[in-house]
């Protein structure tokens, strides 16, 4: 992706010097490994909320070259995020309220409850900020194989999707709809709004491309290599070693890269009704 040199978002929020003082999970892109981990202990994933971790509180600590590189880019993507969708919303006839993302260390706290880092990069729909521990960057390569800047970009996009969700009124209207099925058929909605989410993350890239031409070759095949590496098949597969479908909070592999290549190809928000669809 051409990033350097390029416009940063002001929405950045850098908590990454304070601390607060107890942990919980997250409901970000990663939230279904810490969940497994913990299930396959024959624990109860929803304690996580309640735990208090040891230790003094994280001091100021200082970021290094590479994390600081990683800060800029994460504020390019965002900056590009706020114009796609501001264009996008703007012919419409609507406003597009712009997100504020989150750096952290570790474990925040949110409108949404407190997070480990351990969950990944999540959305708090009751503050509209994006929340990212940005080793979690770095965890796209050692843990999951997803390697280059745009699976970064794409892991930005997706939890901006959910943005995008929260503004267009889905996500209240999916947990309208969640409060009142059993687990089973509330997960199957969960995974329809989170592949709607990647959806909306090839559609950004789509007019990204087409606005500011910041692609570089190859960069849509490290979104749907990183989409594909952190499908509900494959995690359940590796970290438990079986699959089960009715577990599904995000959708497969195949799924998850579908549905962000036709966001790519279409560009066209009707498209990606995911709620209509056989899944």
């Amino acid at each position: 992706m051409k990033w350097q040199g390029r416009q940063e978002s002001g929405n950045i929020e850098d908590r990454r010097g304070s601390s607060t003082g107890r942990m919980a999970v997250g409901g970000g892109i990663g939230t279904i490994v810490i969940v497994l981990v913990v299930w396959l202990l024959g624990g109860d994933p929803s304690k996580l909320l309640n735990m208090i971790p040891g230790g003094a509180d994280t001091a100021q600590v200082s970021t290094s070259a590479e994390e600081g590189q990683m800060e800029q880019f994460v504020a390019v993507v965002l900056k590009d995020t706020e114009t796609v969708w501001g264009k996008i919303f703007e012919k419409s006839n609507m406003t597009y309220r712009q997100p504020k993302l989150v750096l952290f260390r570790d474990q925040v706290e949110s409108a949404c409850g407190l997070a480990s880092s351990a969950a990944g990069p999540f959305y708090c729909p009751s503050d509209e900020k994006v929340y990212i521990d940005l080793s979690f960057c770095d965890q796209l390569k050692t843990k999951f194989g997803a390697y280059g800047d745009f699976a970064v970009a794409y892991v930005i996009a997706h939890e901006i999707g959910h943005h995008v969700q929260n503004q267009l009124g889905i996500i209240a209207r999916i947990d309208g709809q969640k409060s009142r099925l059993g687990k089973t058929k509330a997960n199957q909605l969960t995974v329809k709004l989170e592949l709607q989410a990647d959806f909306l993350a090839g559609m950004w890239a789509h007019y990204a491309q087409e606005m500011l031409h910041t692609l570089d070759a190859g960069d849509i095949e490290e979104a749907m290599n990183a989409a594909a590496a952190v499908g509900d098949d494959k995690l359940q597969m590796k970290y438990q070693g079986r699959v089960v479908p009715d577990a599904f909070t995000h959708g497969t592999s195949a799924q998850r890269k579908e549905w962000f290549r036709k966001g790519w190809l279409t560009g066209d928000l009707k498209k990606g009704d995911t709620f209509k669809a056989d899944i």
